[in-house]
């Protein structure tokens, strides 16, 4: 059970009511996360505004993208984030065999020396923070700087949204369960 309310679309103030309306208009579910981040509107605003600009597809392959946001809710223990990126990275590539492989990558043959790379950023970035060359340097040959610049704050950003969601134990949504893996 959450440690806080979930706020709802009727209890929301002028700024989440909009934002929570306009997922709405577009189909798209009002998760609890989002319904926790209602307690801070502008907070909750710009949080939802900067997920949705790190999913954009410009920058930054979705399968690497979605491979560095699996390992980072992997690494928080955030079932919830784990949970709801299995689809989408699913959908970007990755297969289920990688995503049942997150957790150990290390001894794990079921990664391209491009998705190692990926994890060993991703793995240092969120666990240090300082990220030795010799790692950034491997990064490099795979990636250009708009999609190492896209990758750092996707790990950043969905590192914040683990923490979130670990400490203030945000439930799944209703009928939703864990992949049978995570079990």
């Amino acid at each position: 059970m959450a440690r806080v309310s979930y706020v709802e679309k009727d209890q929301a103030g002028p700024v989440i009511k909009e934002v929570f309306q306009k997922m709405e208009d577009q189909e798209l579910p009002v998760l609890n996360l989002f319904k926790v981040m209602g307690h801070c509107p502008h907070i909750g605003r710009n949080f939802i505004r900067l997920g949705n600009a790190i999913l954009k597809n410009d920058e930054l392959s979705p399968k690497l993208r979605e491979l560095a946001i699996l390992r980072v809710g992997s690494l928080a223990g955030s079932t919830y984030e784990f949970t709801k990126h299995v689809p989408i990275g699913k959908w970007a590539g990755l297969s289920q065999d990688q995503i049942e492989n997150i957790a150990d990558w290390t001894a794990s043959d079921k990664f391209d020396e491009q998705e190692r790379a990926v994890l060993a950023y991703t793995d240092e970035v969120a666990t240090e923070v300082k990220v030795k060359d010799k790692t950034f340097n491997k990064l490099q040959t795979f990636l250009d700087e708009k999609s190492i610049v896209k990758l750092t704050a996707a790990i950043g950003y969905y590192g914040m949204v683990s923490r979130i969601l670990v400490a203030l134990q945000v439930d799944l949504e209703p009928g939703e369960q864990l992949p049978i893996f995570l079990r």
